[in-house]
């Protein structure tokens, strides 16, 4: 099967090339929003992962979020509607459904997304749940959570830094459970549904199969380290103001970092994993060692 990969330089697209290059004919689609633009699409499978994910420095229009994720979107799949490709698979986001989850999110949930990144992220699910299908096609909606993996960059290379200069983590106090998804395993799933003909056109959530606490995160990073676990139960209201300062002052803390941290936010795989008739080949405490690991300075 030859399969095309927008936003094949990114962490996700880098990974899954690798992956599906033993067993597909993969090459990377090089694509950017402009109006009125057409593409053609001549491989079998389009696996579309460009987008804009959040802006951590504020700095971007909401204008770019809606033609990065939304219209751009939008062209690549009416595109696929009148090729011969057979598959079209749309990495969204669980932040296309809620930004919060007070107890397990499952696809059943009333999307009510609250940043431009999940409204135009929802805004494409939409765009193509409405269109009328062809026979003999099938399109994927995924909706990972958090993915981590070697070479990921993000906030639990943050964790990895304070364990490894043995800097106590001051968020103990903070009770929660969320979850995660290895990269792996996300690879693993896309193969499924480019490999499977039976598996149902949908929406499927994506996550690890069992869900941690920070303070779970600390323990095993520490247990990978060999270090000592140092966990501070610092007051809520004290962390909150220090990150509130962090929104100001360009702190490695600030407010939407400490929710990312600290908050619940619990995902169901159930149906993606009655999907493909398969258990994941990662526990989420495999995946979480392998990120850990490639943190280690050489």
């Amino acid at each position: 099967m030859q399969v095309h990969i927008t936003g094949s330089t990114g962490f996700l697209g880098k990974n899954l090339q690798g992956y599906l290059k033993t067993s597909h004919d993969v090459h990377p689609m090089y694509v950017r929003y402009m109006p009125n633009q057409k593409f053609e699409i001549v491989a079998d499978a389009l696996i579309h992962l460009a987008g804009k994910a959040h802006d951590l420095k504020k700095v971007s229009a909401p204008q770019d979020y809606y033609e990065a994720n939304f219209e751009l979107t939008k062209q690549l799949f009416d595109a696929f509607l009148i090729s011969k490709a057979s598959v079209f698979i749309f990495m969204s986001t669980v932040k296309a459904v809620a930004d919060e989850v007070k107890e397990v999110l499952t696809e059943e949930a009333d999307p009510n997304p609250k940043t431009h990144y999940g409204i135009s992220k929802y805004q494409a699910e939409e765009y193509i749940l409405n269109k009328k299908l062809p026979v003999g096609k099938r399109i994927y909606i995924l909706r990972p959570c958090m993915i981590h993996g070697p070479g990921n960059k993000g906030n639990l290379n943050l964790l990895y830094q304070l364990v490894a200069k043995g800097v106590p983590w001051p968020l103990g106090a903070f009770e929660n459970n969320r979850s995660f998804l290895s990269v792996e395993n996300l690879c693993f799933i896309i193969k499924e549904l480019l490999d499977n003909e039976n598996i149902l056109s949908g929406v499927y959530n994506l996550a690890d199969d069992k869900s941690l606490s920070t303070n779970e995160l600390i323990n095993l990073l520490s247990n990978t380290l060999k270090r000592k676990c140092k966990i501070w139960s610092v007051p809520v209201s004290f962390i909150h103001g220090l990150a509130k300062a962090g929104d100001f002052l360009h702190l490695p803390l600030n407010s939407e970092r400490l929710q990312k941290l600290t908050e619940n936010y619990v995902v169901s795989n159930q149906k993606i994993i009655n999907a493909i008739g398969k258990s994941l080949p990662v526990s989420v405490e495999e995946g979480l060692i392998k990120t850990y690991e490639s943190f280690r300075i050489k």
